[in-house]
């Protein structure tokens, strides 16, 4: 929730949070913005050191101390290599609510924050009518055009990045059912989170990850009212929409009898999977709405996560390759995801998975980073290019919409638009026999 002016962006975070970070540096090779600039002040621990002198009063919230600290991804990449246990997104994440309702300027055109990040990606049924124009476009190859002719330059920069990032458009083929019945005998019910930007441009993927879950004897239910779970609002620094989000979600899960809410995007399982945290920095002192959002919390697992637990079975078809594993930020490093998904692959007949060099550093995508930070979030896409480049893999493995957006554009901008990104159920479906 937005502090008032005259109160510090820190206010409301435990203040041994801060002292947890001992300062060691271990962290510093795993931050992708350090690595890119070298600047101890866009590395965790250099963070650390402006949101505590901010919290002590030593140090005023300039210009220069947000700029910095907009840079982060939020990848909690630190946390991972983090010997101390520091946790960094607890810091990060309520320090930028405090900090946006303080703010002189923001990075992102206030035109773009309110009507794109807050007011279009979140409904997905306001962005599936925006995405109408852009299919039959790319139908007609009118996109292409536009691009060759230098049509494109003349939209407002971000627009002109959010068409680069758009992918092919697939017909959706009609809604999925509310429930989806098992195939063979019941193994568990489990709801299926749809989200918003996956549901508009990865509506295939949802389609393959029911497909998979009623293959391992899921029973698939698909709350209707649900909605986007919040990050685009938490993680840009406006918490109240995001608990707005948060509670609506509450409301519509609990209402099912469920042993698990599935998420396929990395990037919503871990907002789905801190919503006690959440609630805890936005709504201290409401212990019952902290234990509700903690509790639907608990029942979040990423497709693959849950796939593992439950015993999938093995795929009977082979899938072309060889592919490499890319690992999304909030997959490895918030859910601390690795092998569950790289376990699917190995189900699949004959596919060779080649390894990624720093598999685990960020692509740039992070959300809306993308749009909202374009050099770095390019300079990060490309060291992660010329690592896919060198594995020769023709598929590239994604488990986060995110990530599949960010790598497919950096591989069309590199001329290597033939190389796939794909989601591992979808190859897993594929193998059961599914296209």
């Amino acid at each position: 929730m937005s502090a008032p002016a005259n109160r510090s962006p820190a206010a409301g975070i435990p203040y041994d949070r801060f002292l947890d970070c001992v300062h060691c540096g271990l962290c510093t090779s795993a931050c992708p913005t350090y690595l890119e600039t070298g600047n101890e002040n866009d590395s965790p621990r250099g963070r650390i050191y402006l949101m505590r002198a901010v919290a002590d009063g030593r140090l005023p919230l300039t210009d220069t101390v947000t700029r910095h600290l907009d840079l982060c991804l939020d990848c909690r990449s630190c946390e991972t290599a983090c010997p101390s246990g520091v946790q960094y997104g607890r810091l990060i994440e309520p320090f930028r609510v405090g900090m946006q309702s303080q703010r002189q300027q923001s990075p992102t055109p206030k035109w773009f924050q309110k009507w794109i990040l807050y007011g279009l990606f979140p409904d997905r049924r306001k962005l599936r009518w925006a995405l109408a124009p852009a299919r039959i476009a790319q139908t007609l190859g009118l996109d292409r055009l536009a691009e060759r002719t230098g049509l494109l330059k003349l939209l407002p920069t971000p627009l002109q990045r959010m068409q680069r990032l758009l992918p092919t458009l697939r017909s959706r083929g009609g809604e999925l059912p509310r429930v989806l019945p098992p195939e063979g005998p019941k193994r568990a019910r489990v709801a299926l989170f749809t989200g918003c930007v996956a549901d508009a441009m990865f509506h295939h993927v949802h389609r393959a990850t029911a497909r998979v879950l009623q293959k391992n004897g899921c029973e698939v239910v698909i709350p209707e009212k649900q909605v986007c779970c919040g990050a685009i609002h938490y993680h840009s620094g406006s918490g109240v929409p995001a608990l707005e989000m948060a509670e609506q979600n509450e409301r519509v899960f609990s209402a099912e009898d469920v042993d698990a809410v599935i998420v396929n995007v990395a990037g919503c399982g871990s907002m789905l999977k801190d919503y006690g945290h959440m609630a805890v920095e936005l709504i201290p002192g409401e212990t019952g709405r902290q234990e509700k959002l903690s509790a639907l919390a608990a029942k979040m697992k990423d497709v693959t996560e849950f796939l593992a637990e439950l015993g999938p079975m093995p795929g009977n078809q082979p899938v072309a390759g060889p592919v490499t594993y890319h690992d999304a930020c909030h997959l490895c490093h918030a859910q601390q995801i690795r092998m569950q998904p790289r376990q699917l692959l190995s189900l699949i007949p004959e596919l060779e998975v080649v390894p990624l060099a720093e598999s685990e550093i960020c692509c740039g995508a992070a959300g809306s980073y993308n749009l909202t930070e374009p050099e770095m979030a390019d300079r990060l896409g490309q060291r992660k290019v010329r690592n896919i480049l060198a594995t020769g893999a023709k598929t590239v493995v994604s488990a986060n919409a995110g990530c599949t957006l960010q790598i497919q554009a950096m591989l069309k901008a590199a001329g290597r638009d033939d190389i796939q990104v794909r989601h591992p159920v979808e190859l897993l479906d594929e193998s059961y026999g599914r296209t």
